[in-house]
């Protein structure tokens, strides 16, 4: 009798576990899969998907002295279409690019240089330092908003300056004479969660000061668009730019 009890009792343990280990074995732990987006040049989508709000359509017109390059919400959709080694580029350009709010707006500007002198017409009697500028605004084709231009909100990084010894402007061997200082762009400064806050904000200056030519007259401009450059139009020839539109 007392073998017979153990084994019942043997038995309906086993069977015991056998439930409990298929109950076990169908409790599993679901883990989300992160939700990815392709972007091509012309498609910025923001980095947080949880937050972004629909895509929209945007306008960009820009003009530069020298040349730029145009980056939203860290992906690039356009850029000067005139080389930044012509000595004499100041076209316009217009570019149409789908983004979803918040915007982090990103652009390189540049003023032409021949070499890290930071002069242009080396060699002749014009020899001399050059001056930039740059101007944009940005438009919500969705409501016909301009919803960001140039100014003082945009935040900016002096990346090349020269000559720091201005004196050197005549020496019959800028290169060597003048004195220039390079920094590489920082890593990932185009990608909205760039900290930005050691940055200086954009200096603006009129067009009497800046001087455009070629493409500036051939478009409409918003009275607050400003013309922007760091401190300096002349001493700096390379600067990058950042400012964040929160929504329309």
């Amino acid at each position: 009798m007392m073998s017979r009890t153990t084994n019942v009792a043997t038995v309906a343990m086993a069977l015991l576990l056998i439930g409990c280990g298929a109950s076990s074995s169908s409790d599993t732990t679901s883990t989300a899969t992160p939700a990815t987006s392709s972007s091509t040049t012309a498609v910025a989508s923001t980095a947080d998907t949880s937050s972004a709000t629909a895509p929209v359509t945007f306008t960009a017109q820009v003009w530069a002295d020298n040349w730029f390059s145009l980056t939203v919400n860290g992906v690039k959709v356009g850029e000067d279409s005139v080389l930044v080694t012509t000595e004499r580029s100041f076209n316009a350009e217009t570019f149409t690019f789908v983004a979803t709010y918040p915007l982090t707006i990103a652009m390189v500007a540049k003023d032409y240089a021949e070499d890290e002198s930071g002069l242009e017409y080396i060699g002749t009697d014009r020899q001399q330092m050059g001056d930039g500028g740059l101007i944009a605004e940005f438009t919500d084709k969705n409501t016909g908003k301009v919803i960001a231009v140039t100014n003082t909100t945009w935040k900016s990084l002096v990346i090349f300056r020269a000559p720091l010894n201005v004196d050197c402007v005549s020496s019959a061997d800028p290169a060597t004479a003048c004195e220039h200082e390079t920094i590489l762009e920082p890593e990932t400064w185009t990608s909205p969660t760039f900290d930005d806050s050691a940055w200086v904000a954009a200096t603006e200056f009129t067009a009497a000061e800046v001087r455009p030519q070629g493409d500036y007259t051939t478009l409409t401009w918003s009275p607050d668009a400003q013309f922007i450059w760091s401190g300096d139009l002349k001493v700096d020839n390379a600067i990058v730019y950042r400012v964040t539109v929160a929504d329309r």
